[in-house]
């Protein structure tokens, strides 16, 4: 049999993880059993996507997960292991005939994650993947579609930061300031930012080579509690007592409405860095990524075909 897509799989993996009785499951043990259950071949097994790094049916069990997570069907406990969650033991429990996009766009939190994104990217996505409308041209349908993996991809990374320890976070946050143009060398950036407490700043980092001006940093590895005014409040009177003109707080989850309108009112230039935006960051400055595969979109080039044309 071909090998299942990615939406055929996310009904059995949330079955396989009602088995475990609320307990945690592997992705690499979900990948085995269903392997099993849909008895597939050794060379199905094995079958390996065209960058040649990973099998094919363990990448798609991987994004059946994800999408269960952005669903609040599943939930990451550490780095490559999930549960059930109440919301999708219900799922289970009323025993659909199918779990896929359309099913978990009931779910507002799946709606908000594959809308994510420009309001263009969101338009093109609506216009090239509807089943309602012809698709789009193919330039539209791959732009969509990689706006799509791109937040897939985005909150992989997400979730694989925030199960991270406090000390590799740290060394992240280093290494994407850095990349982004700030502190040096690393291990210069890499004695600044490290310097914990201080006044609630966690670090200070040259805003370029030269120094010519410095950039105070605070990083929170938090889960699902937002920061709010008063983190903000505190960074800011910390900023001042320093007398510094700019500050970047950074977290891994998200600010309050009441923190982002605060930034304002300071006379230092506070940057908010929510837990997306991190990971947008990511992906653009290549911390914590790889390629996996590189197309060249090609058009026909008019002038050859000028009857005039010489390459001469």
């Amino acid at each position: 049999m071909p090998i299942p897509d990615y939406e055929t799989l996310m009904l059995p993996v949330l079955r396989f993880a009602a088995k475990s009785g609320g307990g945690e499951v592997s992705t690499p043990e979900a990948a085995r059993v269903l392997a099993n259950e849909f008895s597939l071949s050794e060379e199905e097994r094995t079958a390996l996507l065209p960058s040649g790094g990973t099998f094919v049916f363990a990448s798609r069990v991987s994004w059946a997960c994800t999408y269960l997570k952005k669903a609040g069907l599943l939930e990451a406990t550490r780095r490559g292991f999930f549960r059930l969650t109440r919301r999708g033991q219900q799922v289970v429990t009323s025993n659909p005939a199918r779990v896929d996009n359309v099913f978990l766009d009931q779910y507002p939190e799946f709606r908000e994650f594959r809308t994510r994104g420009k309001k263009e990217s969101r338009k093109n996505l609506a216009a090239a993947v509807s089943t309602d409308t012809p698709a789009g041209i193919p330039e539209e349908v791959i732009a969509a579609q990689y706006e799509l993996q791109r937040n897939a991809l985005a909150s992989q990374i997400l979730d694989t930061v925030k199960s991270a320890s406090p000390q590799f976070f740290e060394r992240l946050v280093v290494m994407l300031l850095v990349k982004m143009g700030y502190g040096g060398s690393l291990q210069d950036a890499g004695q600044a930012v490290g310097r914990s407490g201080d006044g609630g700043v966690d670090g200070e980092i040259k805003e370029d080579k030269l120094g010519l001006d410095t950039i105070y940093v605070q990083a929170k590895r938090w889960d699902e509690t937002k920061v709010g005014s008063p983190q903000i409040d505190q960074f800011a009177g910390a900023l001042q007592k320093k007398k510094a003109r700019k500050g970047v707080f950074i977290t891994t989850s998200t600010f309050t409405a009441e923190a982002r309108r605060s930034v304002t009112e300071y006379s230092s230039r506070i940057v908010l860095i929510d837990g997306p935006t991190l990971a947008e960051l990511m992906i653009d400055h290549d911390v914590g990524v790889s390629i996996a595969e590189t197309f060249s979109l090609k058009r026909i080039d008019s002038e050859f075909f000028n009857e005039g044309y010489s390459d001469v």
